[in-house]
């Protein structure tokens, strides 16, 4: 695919707490760097780029001496924000995407609409405080900021499960494989998908 069609954009943020940096390739073929100085988000991110098939850089510099709800919060901002403007003006693309996705005992779905109105809805819970380094509740959080800075009405719920790590993992890669099918574009879409001729 080559650059005018590639769907690619590059965000900074830097403020007293976190300087990111990120990069994302809508139409890539699922590579990634990252590095956020958090080691079990790292893995979390992975896998939504490689699951995505998105191709993905992120650098993140935080405040990881106080807790890891800046850095963690503050790249769900910056990751919302590379979505929205990678996505442009959305002509041509399905909007709605899904999944419901298993990974050993633990089930979890997502829903998306890239219609451009953001609404958050998250249902599950975690048992335990921490996975690796990570806090479980910066899971949901992660989630609310790419929901509103990226301007997506997103459902995420966890259907079943009992390990942690799979409840994260599932909910990531949910996430991707669900906003990869409704950034898919569509031959038979002329425009955007609404009635309104805009989202």
């Amino acid at each position: 695919m080559n650059e005018e069609t590639t769907r690619c954009s590059t965000v900074e943020r830097n403020t007293k707490e976190t300087k990111i940096k990120i990069s994302l390739n809508l139409d890539g073929e699922g590579k990634y760097e990252i590095d956020t100085g958090v080691k079990f988000f790292d893995h979390m991110l992975s896998g939504f780029a490689r699951h995505g098939l998105f191709d993905l850089t992120v650098k993140v510099e935080g405040d990881i001496e106080v807790d890891d709800h800046h850095t963690i919060e503050d790249t769900g901002i910056v990751l919302g924000t590379a979505i929205r403007r990678a996505l442009g003006d959305k002509s041509g693309i399905r909007r709605y995407g899904s999944s419901i996705l298993p990974m050993d005992e633990t089930l979890v779905m997502t829903a998306v609409d890239l219609g451009g109105r953001p609404y958050f809805r998250f249902q599950g819970d975690f048992d335990a405080d921490r996975c690796g380094d990570m806090s479980t509740q910066m899971v949901r959080e992660f989630f609310y900021a790419i929901s509103y800075s990226a301007a997506i009405n997103l459902h995420m719920k966890i259907l079943d499960g009992v390990n942690d790590h799979h409840k994260a993992e599932a909910l990531f890669k949910s996430f991707a494989r669900a906003l990869s099918e409704a950034a898919a574009k569509d031959p038979k879409i002329h425009g955007v998908l609404s009635t309104k001729g805009s989202i």
